[in-house]
C-alpha cells in the first residue's frame, strides 16, 4: 500500500532512491546491509557492525555521512582512551577565571567509534548517556549532543587479541547489529578492476541534509501499525523469553544457552526498525515481512550467550525465533 502521494513526501522517497543508488556504485553488492544501515538511522537508533577488518565496515559509513551531508567525527577506541577523549573536559581559563567546557568528538552529527571493543570496559561506558539520551554530563552539567545524533561502532571479533567484550547494557543500546561479510565474486572482481574507493568517494556529492532525516522520521512514525502486528512483535519477543519452557528437538532455541530474551527496549526498537523499513518501502503500513527483515539484526546480539566469541549464536537464535514465530 504505498504512502499518500504528497509533494514533500515524494521529494523524500526521491532522496532515499538516490542514496541506495549511489551507495550501491561504492558499496558493491551490499544493498541489504545498506538498507538495514538507513533504516536504522531513520528509526533513531544506533549501529553496530561487527566483523573482520577490510570489508568495508568504514567506508560504509563514510559514504552515509557523505551522502546525508552529516558532520562527522571520527573516534579510534584503544586501549589507552579514557573517557574525557570521547566525552570532552573542563579546562581552566587564566583569563576569565573559570573553567571552560572544550567539547569531544562525540559532539557531531554522526560519530564513527571504531573499533569499540578495543577499548577498556570503562571508556565504553562513557557513551552509555549519549546513546540512550542524545546528551553528556561533564563535572555536573548537562550538554545536548546535535539533532540528529547517530553513532556506528565498528567491532572486531571478539577472538582476536586485544578486544573486550562488550557489556550487555550496552549492546542493548544499539538498535542494530549487522555484519559486511565477504563480497560476491563479481564484487570482488569489480572492486579490483575498478576505481579506488576513496576516490569514488572523494567525488561523490551529497544527496540529502541532516533535515531530512528527521523529516524522514516524522514520516516513519506514523506508519500505521495495526494490532495484529504489535500481536506478532509481542509473540517474537515472548519466544525469546520461554526459550527454555518450548523444547524443540535439534532446534538451538530450545538448547538453553539463550542469556535473555529480549527487553521491553528491544521490543520497541523492532516496531520502530520494522517502521523504518515500511518507509524504505514506500508503505504506509507495516507488514509481517517487514519485521522479519530487520528482526535478525534487531535481536541477534540482544540473544548472543555472554560465553560465546563468535557471536554467531544470537544470529542463529534470532533466525529460529522467527521462524518459530506463526504469523496469524
Amino acid at each position: 500500500m504505498p504512502i499518500v502521494t504528497a509533494q514533500a513526501n515524494q521529494q523524500i522517497f526521491q532522496r532515499l532512491d538516490a542514496i541506495r543508488l549511489e551507495a550501491s556504485k561504492i558499496i558493491l553488492d551490499k544493498a541489504q546491509e545498506v538498507d538495514l544501515a538507513l533504516a536504522c538511522l531513520i528509526a533513531g537508533g544506533h549501529l553496530l557492525i561487527e566483523d573482520i577488518p577490510g570489508v568495508g565496515k568504514t567506508t560504509l559509513v563514510k559514504v552515509l555521512a557523505k551522502l546525508l551531508n552529516l558532520k562527522t567525527s571520527r573516534i579510534q577506541f584503544t586501549n589507552d582512551l579514557l573517557p574525557a577523549d570521547i566525552l570532552g573536559s573542563s579546562i581552566y581559563d587564566p583569563e576569565r577565571k573559570t573553567f571552560l567546557f572544550h567539547r569531544g568528538p562525540i559532539f557531531a552529527q554522526l560519530v564513527l567509534a571504531d573499533e569499540l571493543n578495543r577499548a577498556t570496559p570503562k571508556t565504553q561506558s562513557a557513551c552509555l548517556q549519549a546513546m540512550e539520551e542524545h546528551r553528556v554530563t561533564v563535572d555536573g552539567v548537562t550538554h545536548d549532543l546535535p539533532d540528529p545524533f547517530f553513532m556506528v561502532a565498528t567491532q572486531n571479533p571478539r577472538q582476536q587479541i586485544g578486544t573486550f567484550p562488550l557489556p550487555e547494557s550496552q549492546l542493548d543500546r544499539f538498535l542494530m547489529r549487522i555484519a559486511m561479510g565477504y563480497p560476491s565474486r563479481e564484487a570482488e572482481r569489480k572492486l579490483l578492476l575498478g576505481e579506488s574507493r576513496l576516490d569514488l568517494l572523494e567525488n561523490m556529492k551529497s544527496i540529502a541534509k541532516p533535515g531530512d532525516i528527521l523529516e524522514m522520521r516524522n514520516l516513519a512514525n506514523g506508519i500505521h501499525t495495526s494490532e495484529n502486528i504489535i500481536t506478532y512483535v509481542q509473540n517474537i519477543v515472548a519466544q525469546t523469553r520461554e526459550h527454555s519452557k518450548s523444547p524443540k528437538t535439534g532446534n538451538l532455541l530450545s538448547s538453553g544457552s539463550m542469556a535473555l530474551g529480549l527487553s521491553p527496549r528491544g521490543g520497541l526498537g523492532l516496531v520502530k526498525a520494522a517502521r523504518a523499513w515500511a518507509l524504505l518501502q514506500k508503505r504506509a503500513m507495516i507488514l509481517p515481512e517487514d519485521i522479519q527483515a530487520v528482526a535478525v539484526a534487531v535481536m541477534s546480539h540482544r540473544l548472543n550467550p555472554t560465553d560465546d566469541i563468535s557471536g554467531d549464536t544470537g544470529t542463529r537464535m534470532a533466525e529460529d525465533v522467527i521462524a518459530v514465530v506463526r504469523v496469524d
